[in-house]
């Protein structure tokens, strides 16, 4: 158990304002083990020191550039080891731009598909619809073909 009183510290709640954490979040880090878990008090409630809060803002922003947790976990170990080499930060973090670059792609293929749809649907009082109609066909929705582009007289136009 921690005593409360030999230092300053705070709740959960002030953790979670802190850090923008929800709570639920705290708890769950703590459960599967990516941050230590809280010190508690004699009644149980946990407490979150200087160096906690510096752990918990280290991963909200991991969170927010998109790493997943087992990628955080990774950073947080880098973090502490003071005998890691930058090169094996740099490596995981351009592994993960890749892992980005790749959720970018796939994002502009459905963009396309569903510019492609909604292009294509009347929009209308009529019930034929070729969104729904993808939607509701057999197999994967294939993104429309890729636009060429022709070159002519000095101006390219797509066709």
């Amino acid at each position: 158990m921690y005593d409360a009183f030999a230092e300053a510290v705070m709740n959960i709640g002030e953790a979670a304002r802190q850090t923008g954490i929800s709570v639920k979040m705290l708890r769950y880090y703590e459960e599967i083990g990516l941050v230590r878990p809280a010190l508690r008090t004699y009644s149980g409630y946990r407490v979150y020191q200087d160096k906690d809060i510096a752990t918990l803002r280290f991963v909200r922003r991991a969170r927010d550039l998109g790493f997943q947790v087992k990628e955080i976990a990774t950073l947080l170990g880098l973090w502490c080891d003071q005998a890691r080499s930058s090169a094996e930060v740099k490596a995981v973090a351009l592994a993960h731009v890749v892992d980005l670059e790749e959720r970018r792609r796939h994002l502009d293929d459905m963009i396309g598909t569903l510019r492609h749809l909604a292009h294509n649907c009347h929009g209308d009082a009529r019930p034929d619809c070729p969104i729904l109609g993808t939607l509701g066909a057999d197999g994967p929705v294939a993104p429309p073909a890729p636009r060429r582009s022709v070159v002519k007289a000095g101006f390219a136009a797509a066709v």
